[in-house]
């Protein structure tokens, strides 16, 4: 037997070739993982040096400002519009059924100051329905039997101290209400229920950042609007950039019906 074999080429190898050719391949097989390996570590190492360079733009609320704010009496259930130290307007509201507090799952309404995160609903018409902060399409009449959704405006507030940290994630709003009726008496799940004619007041009057002060009692007289010290804007802001509380909150111990 020719110890030669021909190739599909036409080319004769030895037959001693052979073994040689099926070692070389596992390591052929090695030196390309390894390749592999040091091409993704140096891919990485570039997307991180990239990252460092030209960070990517978070987007920022503005500082909240004492010129323009909010006040929410849950006792009064009431919310105070205030500009420049004068009280501009005073709207009935509609807070939790379910008491005061910011716990996951508690369908409360937290207390304390938060601010204006976003607004939704610019060009919304009347009545306009939302769901997952979106307008549907569809319209509703105030009122309207077996209907409750989110209607009109949705002013997004974010919380700035302990107590109502987790009022953002919580999708804490001011909004329009199809139960109107219910105005004036706590009956939501955690958001400010107001009239679609007034949150579109209200929108149209409450610029990003204004802060929002969420309180048990009744609302601040005239006297005291001038006063930062009532909104809590004497308390420094931790590392966190949450606010201390200046005074222990109550919380309701339960349900309220």
């Amino acid at each position: 037997m020719s110890p030669f074999r021909r190739s599909c080429l036409g080319r004769r190898e030895s037959a001693s070739a052979l073994p040689a050719l099926r070692l070389q391949f596992p390591r052929d097989k090695a030196c390309f993982w390894v390749m592999r390996a040091r091409m993704f570590r140096f891919s990485v190492f570039v997307v991180a040096l990239i990252s460092c360079a030209f960070p990517l733009r978070a987007i920022t609320v503005p500082a909240p400002t004492l010129s323009t704010r909010v006040i929410i009496s849950v006792r009064d259930q009431k919310l105070m519009l205030i500009e420049n130290g004068s009280i501009a307007a005073t709207y009935q509201v509609s807070t939790s059924k379910y008491g005061l507090g910011d716990g996951w799952g508690s369908l409360a309404t937290p207390l304390g100051l938060l601010q204006v995160a976003q607004k939704i609903g610019d060009r919304a018409p009347f009545g306009a329905v939302f769901h997952n902060r979106r307008w549907t399409g569809e319209i509703l009449q105030p009122n309207t039997p077996g209907r409750d959704p989110v209607m009109t405006r949705i002013i997004w507030l974010r919380g700035l101290q302990v107590s109502n940290a987790h009022a953002f994630n919580r999708c804490i709003y001011i909004h329009g209400t199809n139960e109107e009726k219910t105005i004036g008496r706590p009956a939501s799940f955690g958001c400010i229920r107001m009239r679609s004619s007034d949150v579109t007041l209200l929108y149209n009057q409450l610029p990003l950042g204004a802060p929002v002060e969420i309180v048990q009692d009744r609302l601040p007289k005239a006297s005291k609007m001038a006063d930062p010290e009532v909104y809590g804007f004497d308390a420094p802001a931790s590392a966190s950039g949450l606010r201390k509380d200046s005074s222990q909150m109550k919380v309701a111990p339960g349900p309220r019906t």
